[in-house]
């Protein structure tokens, strides 16, 4: 099992970079993914913020999954939107363990 450290220090960089690259690519046709920016963007501040303690994301981890339908890839979008779903279901994953 991850831990949320490890899944942070894992996905966070790549997430970072992924994340508003399909924003800008796919929020056209696929608007709930600004939401997901938006809710990455607060993930990564509160988690910063925290420094080594374990931040408050349950809202955050919980308005993704209804976002996402529990990270559901559209069959249309492209291998780094599938990666940033898969990123933040293992992120979510192990902040939940």
């Amino acid at each position: 099992m991850t831990t949320f450290t490890e899944a942070k220090e894992k996905h966070f960089d790549r997430l970072n970079q992924f994340t508003p690259i399909v924003n800008r690519v796919h929020g056209e046709n696929h608007p709930e993914f600004h939401e997901v920016k938006v809710l990455w963007d607060n993930i990564y501040k509160k988690s910063e913020t925290a420094g080594t303690e374990k931040p408050e994301l349950d809202t955050e981890f919980q308005r993704l999954r209804e976002v996402t339908a529990n990270y559901t890839v559209p069959g249309d979008v492209c291998e780094s939107y599938e990666a940033v779903y898969n990123m933040l279901e293992e992120v979510d994953t192990a902040y939940q363990a």
